[in-house]
């Protein structure tokens, strides 16, 4: 093999470190539904984790407001609004207790660029992160982007999606840093109970980690599940802890693009310093809006999680009666993750089918049924389906599934 030197710099076009990311695979499925509606077909997609509720009007409003207000116009401070920082602390005090400073706020693009920045801000090329599979696609990548190294540790539906001390111990290597903590899951909807929190807390007090907590659907939380936020739950790990959240799932602006993080000082700081060079501010005029949803009453968003639980009882129900298919009932967010690995190594339709994404790609064809395969988040033999769409196309969905694999 030639070295670097030897090859002429216009041959070499994308660097190593770019090229070795993957395409979101949830954006690509739902991508190419997209694509195959706007051909006519009638494609029902269960790709994307995206509610279908509309924006709530008063955060519109609020949003066509700042239009109109030159302030928004220019540039703003790179880690947000002083109002919306302070807005995120009032709002982490009232959901989760955590009592924070605006100087511990950081106001990113969406949680992906938070996610990234706290990863940036936190390892060192050779630092482990141990990543709890199933994982949301995402999260690979950010840890690789970052220089460290993920470390996947897989828990299946024997123990509903989630990982314990032991298996974390057994993970856990010199070159350690960070615990990815996702609770409630993307993509299992899996929700860890307060004392399996504080169980795992203690086991990263115990060797001096690090966590990175995704806290985004933290109120889709369903059938009274006590839970909580691990640095409440845990106070020790307070000054280790990154916490992520945004406004994306729960008041249905995923195209806003407003997210943050939330962390010790330093870490913050340099993670502003990040995006300070990246991206500088995130738009004033969404900004506007994430304050005016952050300091609404939850009246939409119960409303929301309403109807996310009754599609979730529904679509559980209606995938069980698949003859190999089985589907834990989720706690939390809006996907079922059913295994369909019985459904494997075997003829469907005349055609042989070993993988999940094989029959993820086979049941896009036959059904015009778009899911994610389980190969795009460390597990295959699986489907992930977002119960986040209307109930006559999540029935019609199904119903073609069960007709198609009955």
């Amino acid at each position: 093999m030639s070295s670097p030197e030897a090859v002429s710099p216009r041959e070499r076009r994308v660097s190593e470190r770019v090229g070795a990311i993957a395409e979101s695979a949830t954006l690509k499925v739902d991508s190419k539904a997209k694509a195959l509606k706007a051909e006519g077909r009638p494609v029902v997609g269960f790709g994307a984790g995206e509610p279908d509720f509309p924006t709530p009007p008063y955060v519109v409003d609020a949003a066509v407001e700042a239009c109109r207000d030159p302030r928004n116009h220019r540039y703003s401070p790179a880690g947000g609004l002083p109002e919306l920082k302070q807005a995120i602390v009032d709002k982490t005090r009232r959901d989760s207790g955590l009592v924070v400073e605006p100087a511990q706020v950081l106001v990113t693009n969406g949680g992906k660029q938070a996610i990234y920045g706290a990863f940036a801000a936190m390892l060192d090329p050779g630092d482990e992160v141990i990543l709890p599979a199933p994982y949301w696609t995402t999260y690979p990548e950010a840890i690789a982007l970052a220089g460290g190294r993920p470390v996947e540790v897989l828990a299946d539906e024997t123990q509903d999606y989630k990982v314990t001390v032991a298996q974390l111990e057994a993970a856990r290597t010199e070159r350690t840093k960070v615990l990815l903590f996702v609770s409630p899951s993307n993509p299992t909807g899996a929700v860890y109970t307060a004392d399996e929190i504080r169980e795992i807390g203690a086991w990263v007090a115990e060797h001096e980690l690090w966590v990175l907590t995704d806290e985004i659907y933290e109120h889709l939380v369903y059938d009274g599940v006590e839970t909580g936020s691990m640095p409440v739950l845990c106070p020790d790990l307070v000054d280790q802890c990154v916490v992520v959240n945004g406004v994306a799932k729960t008041y249905a602006m995923t195209g806003w693009r407003v997210g943050w993080m939330i962390g010790p000082k330093d870490v913050v700081k340099a993670a502003t310093n990040l995006q300070s060079h990246a991206t500088s501010n995130v738009a004033n005029v969404s900004q506007r809006a994430a304050i005016a949803a952050l300091t609404g009453d939850l009246t939409a968003v119960e409303e929301m999680k309403t109807a996310f639980d009754r599609r979730r009882r529904l679509i559980v129900s209606m995938l069980n009666e698949i003859d190999g298919v089985v589907c834990p009932t989720p706690l939390g967010a809006f996907y079922a993750y059913p295994s369909v690995k019985v459904l494997l190594g075997r003829e469907h339709g005349g055609v042989r089918i070993d993988t999940s994404a094989e029959l993820a790609e086979w049941i896009l064809e036959q059904a015009e049924v778009a899911v994610v395969p389980g190969e795009a988040f460390g597990s295959p033999g699986y489907l992930r389906l977002s119960y986040a769409l209307g109930d006559e196309d999540l029935v019609e969905g199904v119903s073609r599934l069960q007709k198609l694999l009955g």
